[in-house]
């Protein structure tokens, strides 16, 4: 059965209540969001602010050479675009559809003019900007103290919470740019996880076979 198309696919629009969202509605835009779209480029004003409907985003830091490390993940529990919010330019964290899928943009200015009444939106924006400054948090440590074995478990768990399906498409490069490490240590740690059952991994991406065994190889985070 095929899903039907409505904003409130993702959380955060459908957790408004019926007034500030039936404001918001005839704003909201369906778009695609192929991937390696750049939601959220660094410098200059951002226009709009989506809210992810199916598919993942990955807020990523960008070092001055060009390395790139994932810090979050978004998906239809959140939205990308906290900078149209707080105005920031000077910023290095652009936004990049890691999987493909759908989202509703709403333009800045009219999600700022809701943000500023100071009702049920802003109240819930600012716990999910928390939610994100946590999820950040424990990215970091992370990568910090935790085998690669387990970052792969994690991310793939986050990955699919975030995705209908339990394959993220996604190439060993891929993750391995996401996480700032070389793709031989994904290889390695996938090649682990498959011969143990729990994933078949091709060139194409990543099929789980086993959830309930990923949750018990991955690390507290």
């Amino acid at each position: 059965m095929r899903t039907r198309r409505s904003p409130k696919q993702n959380h955060l629009l459908a957790a408004l209540p019926a007034a500030e969202f039936m404001r918001l509605s005839p704003h909201l835009e369906r778009v695609p969001s192929p991937l390696g779209a750049v939601i959220d480029e660094s410098g200059g004003e951002q226009d709009y602010v989506y809210f992810p409907a199916s598919g993942i985003v990955s807020l990523l830091y960008v070092m001055n050479e060009g390395s790139a490390a994932e810090i979050a993940v978004v998906g239809k529990r959140g939205h990308g675009g906290n900078r149209a919010l707080h105005g920031r330019r000077d910023h290095a964290e652009p936004a990049v559809v890691q999987s493909a899928g759908s989202a509703y943009r709403l333009e800045a200015a009219v999600i700022k003019a809701e943000f500023a009444r100071g009702g049920a939106l802003q109240r819930l924006l600012l716990r999910y900007t928390q939610a994100l400054i946590t999820q950040m948090t424990q990215t970091a440590v992370c990568n910090r103290h935790h085998m690669l074995e387990q970052q792969l478990c994690r991310w793939l768990l986050l990955s699919l919470d975030r995705l209908p399906a339990n394959q993220p498409v996604m190439t060993q490069q891929l993750i391995a740019n996401m996480l700032g490490v070389r793709r031989e240590g994904i290889t390695e740690a996938a090649g682990r996880l498959q011969a143990d059952g729990l994933i078949n991994y091709r060139r194409d991406g990543i099929n789980v076979l086993d959830r309930a065994k990923l949750e018990e190889r991955v690390c507290e985070c």
